[in-house]
């Protein structure tokens, strides 16, 4: 039971992910993190991008989360954010209509902070699509 880590990814509405890995990649705030059972306990802010999960069983598992916190105990990882997808959920046609609406919230801006809502709107969904594209490659 020693090779595998309990992963659960949680968004404000549900448990997305909730499971036994042998590795975990995701966006950490200075770079790429990659998480293996019994690795150093942290807490550290993680950014828009793609979670990727390698199950026990061989499968691999991409989670999109908007951002948010990811704690790491030896035997535990937890990745909390307000926004997360499952790979498969994700819709070109949702993803594409929000991209469109963040970048005319941003040319409509008016005063810095509509600037930075917009910009931090618009660097979720450019991760969102990205990610969607790695997860239809692995298809």
């Amino acid at each position: 039971m020693a090779n595998t880590i309990h992963v659960d990814v949680v968004s404000a509405e549900e448990s997305i992910f909730s499971g036994e890995a042998t590795f975990v990649a995701l966006p950490g705030e200075a770079g790429e993190l990659g998480i293996y059972p019994r690795h150093t306990p942290l807490i550290t802010r993680i950014r828009p991008g793609a979670v990727r999960i390698e199950t026990a069983d061989g499968g691999e598992e991409f989670v999109f989360v908007a951002g948010g916190i990811l704690e790491v105990q030896p035997d535990a990882v937890t990745v909390l954010s307000d926004t997360a997808i499952r790979g498969k959920d994700l819709d070109d046609e949702k993803a594409n209509q929000a991209k469109a609406a963040a970048e005319e919230a941003l040319k409509n801006a008016k005063s810095d902070i509509d600037i930075a809502m917009a910009q931090s709107e618009l660097a979720v969904m450019a991760a969102q699509i990205a990610a969607l594209r790695k997860y239809r490659q692995k298809k």
